[in-house]
């Protein structure tokens, strides 16, 4: 059966599994706040690009339509670079949150107190 070996080992396992996952999103986040910038700044210069085409046009063409389909999505770019930004911060938090509660823990089984309701193995 599962000895007290087992228990003591899935804390480990589920600290590494966290931990694994906290330096995916650390790293993964980051990066694509980043990308999400750069294609603003694309979005930006293309619909300065159009606006200067449309006045520059001697036959009239209606890029009005595009300039706008293009701040759409310069807005919705905008708007999932605050999600990733809010995604991040949340991440820090509970990761500190975390690493608070496994010290703590860490700490009272390296003093031999236990909380009550704990059991005292």
């Amino acid at each position: 059966g599962r000895g007290v070996g087992s228990e003591a080992e899935f804390p480990r396992r589920l600290g590494h599994a966290r931990n694994r996952a906290v330096e995916f999103c650390t790293d993964l986040v980051p990066l694509c706040r980043e990308s999400q910038v750069e294609l603003r700044e694309q979005i930006d210069n293309l619909a300065t690009e159009l606006c200067r085409i449309n006045e520059d046009q001697k036959v009239a063409l209606d890029l009005d339509p595009y300039v706008k389909k293009l701040l759409n999505a310069r807005r919705r770019v905008v708007l999932v670079n605050n999600i990733l930004q809010n995604a991040q911060e949340r991440l820090r938090r509970l990761n500190h949150s975390v690493a608070k509660e496994t010290a703590r823990r860490r700490a009272m089984l390296d003093s031999g107190v236990y909380p009550s309701g704990s059991p005292s193995k």
